[in-house]
């Protein structure tokens, strides 16, 4: 019998618009000085700021770290209250 993988718990922790410490993250897509995209267990996260500067990265334990100016962070996706079939008929 195999088992279903849990999801990782998901929690961002930002101190100041400087430092964000995040725990739940699965990849990280892409990333520059003003944009780093990741992949959490939430859905899909796009971070905005200036400086951006991952500082830690562990995928194996979900655990992210990034320093800069952060000014924006948003979600796209992850709402998995509606079905794949509900959202095409928007």
């Amino acid at each position: 019998m195999t088992e279903t993988p849990k999801s990782k718990k998901h929690s961002i922790v930002l101190d100041c618009r400087e430092k964000l410490v995040m725990t739940g993250a699965e990849d990280v897509n892409g990333f520059n000085e003003e944009t780093i995209s990741v992949k959490t267990s939430c859905g899909m996260l796009i971070i905005k700021g200036r400086n951006l500067h991952i500082d830690k990265l562990n995928l194996e334990t979900g655990d992210l770290s990034i320093d800069g100016k952060i000014n924006a962070m948003q979600y796209l996706g992850g709402d998995s209250s509606r079905s794949k079939f509900s959202r095409l008929f928007k």
